[in-house]
């Protein structure tokens, strides 16, 4: 860890653990499953090889990140979140909200990264998946399909959706925060995916005045 600060802190200590630039988004990339060093630069634009290499190396040692060989035919070696690593999905979350908070709607011009709708989904809906009404929710935008099945998110369509949604990603960000269906296309139990919206955070808590 290339960070230390003065001070006996958890908060400081958490820093020095994951606080350096683009370590939290290896974390958040990881987090969808085990991934080879290729598909972690591929995946996350802009950052540089070495750059990447330092991360790994610095969460590989704080215990945050393990590396393993898969077996054959594979034999590919790939990085994983540690048990203590997967820990910090609900720090990532709030972090997340926070974040969306200032952020506003995505825009045509923004690049968003592969993945991005049933990370969106995991972030927002899943962990409220007690409160979320049973059924089977598909989401379309372009080229990125995530479902929502009994409030566990997953990549890719499901069979037999209860609801299908089609838009474009600020159509999926005015459903969620605006509670607006004007912007998307609904198929199916359009009263479900309105009990689904209204257990999400609600809107004040995502927009600072």
């Amino acid at each position: 860890m290339t960070k230390r600060y003065d001070e006996y802190c958890p908060v400081a200590h958490a820093l020095c653990l994951v606080g350096e630039r683009w370590a939290l988004l290896v974390v958040l990339e990881l987090m969808g499953g085990p991934k080879r060093y290729t598909d972690l630069a591929d995946n996350l634009r802009g950052i540089g090889t070495n750059i990447l290499a330092s991360r790994l190396r610095d969460l590989e040692a704080a215990g945050v990140v393990t590396k393993r060989k898969l077996p054959p035919p594979a034999a590919s070696r790939v990085y994983e979140l540690t048990e203590y690593g997967r820990e910090l999905k609900p720090a990532i979350r709030e972090l997340a909200l926070w974040g969306a908070r200032s952020l506003g709607p995505p825009t045509a011009a923004d690049d968003l990264f592969p993945g991005w709708l049933v990370n969106a989904l995991d972030t927002v809906l899943a962990p409220l998946a007690p409160l979320a009404p049973p059924g089977r929710f598909e989401f379309r935008v372009g080229d990125e399909v995530a479902s929502l099945v009994d409030g566990e998110a997953q990549p890719g369509s499901v069979e037999e959706p209860d609801v299908v949604v089609e838009g474009d990603p600020e159509g999926i960000y005015y459903m969620f925060v605006d509670r607006r269906l004007d912007l998307v296309t609904v198929s199916g139990d359009r009263v479900l995916l309105e009990q689904l919206i209204d257990v999400a955070p609600h809107p004040v808590d995502l927009q600072v005045a």
